[in-house]
């Protein structure tokens, strides 16, 4: 995505150049099937654009590439998207579920809260979920987790994704939306929480914070809860702090941590 303000989005290079910004999802193998973590935009939003909200486009610019969808990822990959039998969806905005469509067989994992507030949302809340509707015409099959289960570092989580093959635990982080949740998945030297849109830049999770003045002003434009989102991104640094070398963070938009997760080129 490439909104213009490129220092005000990204803190560097040119005030009215095209900033960028990426939708950074998960593909997880486990050892019977394929388990995805958001899915960014999908095939349907590249090839019927006109189906995407003017809003939307308006403002986050994207550049529409099939090839950058998650189905094609997954099939680039050497993978068959009919293996893909899970889904985990930080929250439901655009950018998040417009891949869930390409993927109709598969479950698709949410906090229960998110699923409610999207059926029934509060006033200022109906347009975000209007916009993003589209998404789930197909009759996702939704499996919903209610808050509770094993303890993670100081975060409450509402359990281990059964079936995945691999420990993935989703961790409610309101405030972005009122049931946005991060995830968290076991690799072998620890853990990387995929945080979703809990924060928007690198260094919203440094001490002392540092955001970009245009990504200071969004977050809080699109917040559902503002005193929330502060105190889980608060909770956040503290994360980053005591557990630095046990568990890497990312979110979903920041395209410096995307860059950073690219396995090194090979020589």
């Amino acid at each position: 995505m490439c909104p213009l303000g490129r220092r005000l989005i990204n803190g560097e290079g040119s005030v009215f150049g095209p900033g960028r910004l990426v939708c950074h999802v998960l593909l997880i193998e486990g050892p019977d099937a394929l388990t995805l973590i958001d899915t960014g935009l999908g095939s349907r939003d590249v090839e019927e654009r006109q189906r995407m909200a003017r809003e939307f486009k308006a403002l986050t610019r994207p550049r529409l590439d099939l090839a950058e969808t998650a189905i094609e990822q997954v099939r680039s990959r050497g993978f068959d998207p009919a293996d893909v039998r899970q889904i985990v969806l930080t929250h439901l905005d655009i950018d998040h579920s417009g891949g869930l469509p390409d993927f109709p067989g598969a479950q698709v994992h949410l906090w229960a809260r998110e699923l409610e507030t999207m059926q029934n949302p509060p006033l200022r809340e109906r347009r975000r979920y209007a916009i993003a509707g589209t998404h789930w015409a197909h009759g996702a099959t939704w499996v919903t987790h209610e808050p509770g289960g094993d303890q993670w570092l100081g975060f409450e989580s509402v359990g281990i994704l059964a079936d995945s093959g691999v420990d993935t635990l989703v961790i409610p982080l309101p405030g972005h939306t009122f049931g946005h949740t991060a995830v968290a998945v076991r690799q072998d030297d620890g853990w990387l929480l995929h945080c979703g849109d809990a924060y928007f830049f690198h260094g919203d999770i440094e001490t002392p914070r540092r955001c970009p003045p245009g990504l200071r002003a969004f977050q809080s434009v699109v917040q559902a809860d503002g005193s929330l989102r502060h105190q889980n991104q608060e909770r956040l640094r503290e994360l980053a702090r005591n557990h630095a070398g046990e568990v890497t963070l990312i979110c979903s938009h920041d395209p410096v941590e995307l860059d950073q997760a690219q396995p090194p080129a090979r020589v």
